[in-house]
């Protein structure tokens, strides 16, 4: 557990642009309402196991938010942040933890200002999501897959990417997520020795600690540790047959089974047939693409596989009790840019 993978580089994927020696020990944690708790624990917790590894408070945060007071995330944690002055003072790291919001969030302002200072800027998931659509860099950007569909639908964004990491023009956007602790970690890898780094792994329970330019695994055959090879083979051919689905002595075909036991093993596995289960795949995709993307529907039914929207909708109301049009009405997306 806590082993590094092959290469590790720690930090050197994050260079601090800052010249000051401790822009990488202090860190200013900016939330905002619905911000993601679980991000803003990994950090707390990265740092806070670091300093108890080092048996000193060499790594210190605050919490800044757009007024002083409390703010509650999107899982009802609440905490209490400072008010985020314009005048930034170094040397530091910022974190933004951003949540969900259709305008431009003050903490863009900030960022440009670290950017002048030349300090190091880091965007998790929504943060980057934020950055991505309302910025133009020529450098890769990447956040949580599950934005991809909306940012290509949205918008020419060549340069976005699958990796858990990026760094471009001093600002890492990042996606965020259980991935977050890792990334703490190759912040902070360059004060510590390997084995501290492996420690710090360990003691968060982390059975490899990934480089920021790994895949995020966006589909379940990513995770194969969960399943056996066949069951994994047979998940991976699924997700990559979505628009024209697979007979299932087809994909008994292709993974090299017969297709009772196919049938068997995934009984075994998921207490379902190997139909119902690629089914389930391709509705939440479907479900996915109706969210996220203003994508007609008659083409939603087509990029999933289903023979009409007819098809499509049943299954989605059969799967999520809601018809792909109530779950468009939830999603309201603002066109007009003045005030109605």
């Amino acid at each position: 557990m806590g082993r590094l993978e092959n290469t590790f580089q720690g930090a050197n994927c994050f260079v601090p642009v800052g010249k000051a020696a401790d822009d990488g020990t202090v860190f200013e944690i900016y939330v905002t309402p619905g911000f993601c708790n679980f991000e803003h624990a990994q950090i707390v917790h990265t740092l806070r196991v670091a300093n108890s590894l080092l048996k000193q408070p060499l790594f210190s945060w605050r919490c800044v938010a757009d007024a002083s007071g409390f703010v509650k995330s999107v899982g009802d944690v609440i905490v209490e942040a400072e008010m985020a002055l314009d005048d930034v003072i170094s040397p530091h790291t910022m974190i933004v933890v951003g949540g969900v919001t259709g305008e431009r969030p003050n903490w863009m302002r900030r960022v440009r200002t670290m950017r002048r200072k030349a300090l190091p800027v880091v965007l998790l998931s929504d943060a980057a999501t934020s950055y991505i659509k309302q910025s133009s860099t020529s450098g890769n950007v990447t956040t949580h897959w599950r934005d991809a569909l909306q940012l290509t639908e949205e918008g020419n964004h060549p340069n976005l990417t699958n990796r858990f990491s990026e760094k471009s023009n001093g600002v890492i956007t990042a996606a965020g997520g259980a991935a977050t602790a890792e990334l703490i970690i190759g912040l902070i890898a360059r004060y510590l020795t390997s084995p501290q780094v492996a420690e710090l792994g360990n003691q968060l329970l982390l059975h490899t600690i990934r480089k920021s330019d790994a895949e995020q695994p966006k589909f379940i055959a990513d995770n194969a540790s969960l399943f056996d090879l066949q069951i994994t083979q047979a998940i991976r051919v699924m997700e990559e047959n979505i628009v024209e689905p697979l007979q299932v002595s087809e994909l008994a075909e292709q993974v090299g089974v017969s297709t009772r036991h196919l049938e068997r093993a995934f009984r075994t596995a998921f207490s379902d047939s190997p139909a119902r289960f690629y089914k389930r795949i391709r509705t939440k995709q479907a479900k996915a693409m109706i969210e996220e993307t203003l994508l007609p529907l008659v083409e939603v039914a087509v990029a999933t596989g289903f023979a009409s929207i007819c098809a499509m909708s049943k299954t989605v109301r059969d799967e999520y009790g809601a018809s792909p049009s109530k779950m468009r009405d939830r999603k309201k997306i603002r066109l007009l840019t003045f005030a109605e």
